[in-house]
């Protein structure tokens, strides 16, 4: 196993992200599915550099509550 750059990978899946003029990025915490040669299914988890564990919880619970269509302060809420 080889570690690989993510980026030509999400690009080839056509992964995409909506942002605004003057948006930053800041850090990222990315899942994903692995189907192996063999055909076992595993998941592989990759975050940005200097992206703490106590970090990467709280974008994984947060990102949980928008797949469950919580409102947690999306882009747009007055709240």
């Amino acid at each position: 196993m080889t570690e690989q750059p993510i980026g030509p990978i999400l690009d080839g899946l056509r992964t995409t992200i909506d942002l605004d003029d003057g948006d930053l990025v800041a850090s990222a915490f990315v899942i994903a599915k692995i189907v192996e040669a063999n055909g076992d299914v595993s998941l592989a988890l990759a975050s940005s550099e200097g992206l703490s564990w106590i970090e990467q919880n709280g974008l994984l619970a947060s990102a949980q509550q928008i797949v469950n269509q919580a409102n947690i302060g999306r882009k747009g809420d007055d709240d």
